[in-house]
Parts: structure tokens; C-alpha cells; sequence
């Protein structure tokens, strides 16, 4: 195992995590703010991908004081840094970098889903990264709000108050009415459009790809693996033309969204995931939209029924919700760095706790 660690966590030694950032994008940025503000950690790099920001100090690109630590494009400058860990935030994964910052010591946790559960990669790749991971006595884990915290880390806790599962249900919420990405909302999601069966299907086979390793995961540390996982797309439009603020979403075309994965065990449902996202709740389907959130129903001897809201006001939302993905992958940098060689998940893990202490006197 990797043995930098500070006081109080395993290894014993005194000194906190070096850290560097990789990429910042929303939810890079809002990582690289908690990796600088955080008790128990340095950041000592920064990736960047704009050239814009290469040479521009980390404080200053996510809104506070220089830090003195300058973004570069360049992995050999990274690499020569010897970070303890790189929280790993770029849009999509490359596999030549991954391996390269693995096999030179650096641990990674990262936003990306692609290493979510390795029981399902291509063999060839996954033994390309474990490899990487023996040479440089590391690890590295995906994780986020979800996928991550809600099909993986509420799950396992909340089944170990069951000895018997039926069916454990997750709803997910998401109001984009407040979202100004007329971009992502119009020309990536669909919405504003004509009703698409192909787009429904297109939607249900990415979030398969995107949750159902995570729900396998889930299903095979309790012991009851799915045999199967359907997915099945649905649309609801507009009863009348309603301005959200990204735009105009007219009549008659799509406003919300319902994406249903069932994983089924021995032909009964086991564990279902339904992503619901609305720009309006008046729609032409009678469903139940709830505000921003997750509701999750446990079917078992001990049955459960909890909503998680965000009490969040609208105009404060782009600013708080990156911190739903990024928190839980800074927080997990201890438990990261503490794991045996190999691509971790979260049931491999020990608990993630985040660390709320008062600033280390380097700081």
C-alpha cells in the first residue's frame, strides 16, 4: 500500500495528501476550490486542457487567493511532482494517461464511470490498468453522486438493515427548468423536440452502459447477482408553450424524460433505477415529479422509504450541485491512497469519511 498519509489515517506519517487537479470544468473547478480550502491536503498541480489557463495560478481559476501553483498541459510536469493522488475530472477517460499517472505512484480517484466495476471491463483492459497499478503500488477508484453515492454508497448501507431483499428502488429527480445549457437541455437531451422513439431507446441504452455496472455491483456484494438488466426510455410533452431559462419549450414537445433500468434476478425485479428530468411539471403523462432529489423505496423485512431533497434555491443551484460529485471524490482520497494495488470500488473501499477539521498549519 501506498504509506503517504497524514496523522490519524493509515500509515501514520504527518505530512498531508499531495494532490493535484486534472482538468476544470464544473465539477473540476468546485474540486480543485476543495482540494486547496481542505485541512489534510496540498495541492501541488494542476491539469488543464485550455491553453487559455496554462501558467495561471489554481487559486485564481476557481475564485480565490494565488495558491502559487500554476496550471500546465504538460503530463511530464505532473508526473514529476509525485502527487499521492490526481483527482481525475476530464471529459472522458484516456486510458494512455490513466496507466501512465498509475504506473508512476500517483493513485487517482476520478468522476469517470468507464472502471466502475471491473467484473465487467475488457479483460485486456482491465489487466493494462491493474498492471499499472502493480508498478506503481497504487489504486484507482470512480465514484460521484450518481452513479456513485446513491446506486452504490446509500445502497450497501441501507440493505444492511435487511435480511431479506425483495426490490430496492431508486428515483431520481432533476428540475432542468432553472438550468440556462440550452446547449446540453436542447441539443444534447432532446428536449424542445419532436417525440423521438429512436432518442428514447438511445437514452435507455447510455444510462444502461452508465448505471448498470453500478447496480451489478451493488447486487453481486449482497449476494444476489442480476441476471439480466432492461432498460426502456419514455417521453412526455408540453401541454403549452413554457419558457424555461435556457429557452422556449414549445407545446407539444419533449419537457420531460423517464428512463427506467430494471435489474432482474430470476424474473422478478431486484434493483431499479428511474431517472425522471422535467423542465415543467405540466405535461401530457400523470406522473409524479417531485422536486430536485432521490427517493429510494427498500422492499424487504425491514422496509425503508427515504427522500433526499436539496433545499436549494434556484438561482444558488449551479453553484452548490457541483459539490454533490466533486465532495464525495475529494473526501475519498484517504481511503484511495490507503487501498490495496488494483482498480477499487466502492465495495472494496473502507467508509468514506470527510474530514472537516481545522486547517493544517501549512495552510
Amino acid at each position: 500500500m501506498n504509506q503517504r498519509f497524514v496523522a490519524g489515517q493509515p500509515g501514520g506519517a504527518t505530512r498531508p495528501y499531495r494532490v493535484v487537479q486534472w482538468a476544470t470544468g464544473n465539477i473540476g473547478t468546485r474540486s480543485l476550490k476543495t482540494v486547496i480550502e481542505h485541512p489534510k491536503m496540498t495541492l501541488v498541480g494542476l491539469y488543464v486542457h485550455s491553453e487559455a489557463k496554462v501558467g495561471r495560478d489554481a487559486g485564481e481559476l476557481c475564485g480565490l487567493d494565488p495558491v502559487g501553483v500554476k496550471a500546465t498541459n504538460n503530463l511530464e510536469e505532473i508526473l514529476a511532482l509525485q502527487p499521492d493522488c490526481v483527482l481525475y475530472m476530464q471529459q472522458g477517460m484516456d486510458m494512455d494517461q490513466v496507466c501512465r499517472l498509475l504506473a508512476s505512484g500517483a493513485n487517482i480517484v476520478t468522476t469517470r464511470g468507464e472502471l466502475q466495476n471491473p467484473a465487467m471491463l475488457d479483460p485486456a483492459l482491465r489487466e493494462r490498468v491493474e498492471e499499472a497499478c502493480r508498478r506503481g503500488n497504487t489504486s484507482i477508484h470512480c465514484t460521484g453522486s450518481s452513479p456513485g453515492f446513491i446506486t452504490e454508497a446509500l445502497p450497501l448501507v441501507l440493505t444492511s438493515l435487511q435480511r431479506r431483499l425483495d426490490c430496492y428502488r431508486i428515483s431520481e429527480f432533476a428540475n432542468l427548468s432553472s438550468r440556462n445549457s440550452p446547449e446540453m437541455l436542447f441539443n444534447i437531451m432532446g428536449f424542445g423536440s419532436a417525440v423521438n422513439p429512436q432518442a428514447d431507446a438511445g437514452r435507455a441504452y447510455y444510462l444502461r452502459e452508465s448505471f448498470g455496472p453500478s447496480l451489478r455491483l451493488v447486487a453481486e456484494a449482497i449476494g444476489l447477482p442480476l441476471d439480466d438488466i432492461e432498460a426502456v426510455g419514455e417521453v412526455a410533452t408540453a401541454r403549452r408553450d413554457t419558457p424555461i431559462a435556457a429557452g422556449m419549450v414549445p407545446a407539444g414537445t419533449v419537457a420531460a424524460q423517464r428512463t427506467t433500468l430494471t435489474g432482474m434476478r430470476r424474473g422478478k425485479p431486484l434493483m431499479v433505477f428511474t431517472a425522471n428530468w422535467y423542465c415543467t411539471t405540466d405535461i401530457d403523462a400523470d406522473w409524479t415529479l417531485r422536486p430536485d432529489g432521490w427517493h429510494v423505496v427498500v422492499e424487504g423485512d425491514t422496509p425503508l422509504d427515504v427522500s433526499i431533497g436539496f433545499p436549494v434555491d434556484p438561482a444558488r443551484w449551479a453553484a452548490v450541485s457541483p459539490g454533490l460529485t466533486a465532495h464525495r471524490a475529494v473526501n475519498a482520497v484517504p481511503q484511495v491512497c490507503a487501498a490495496p494495488p488494483g482498480i477499487r470500488t466502492t465495495v472494496d473501499l473502507a467508509q468514506v469519511i470527510a474530514d472537516f477539521s481545522e486547517p493544517a498549519v501549512h495552510k
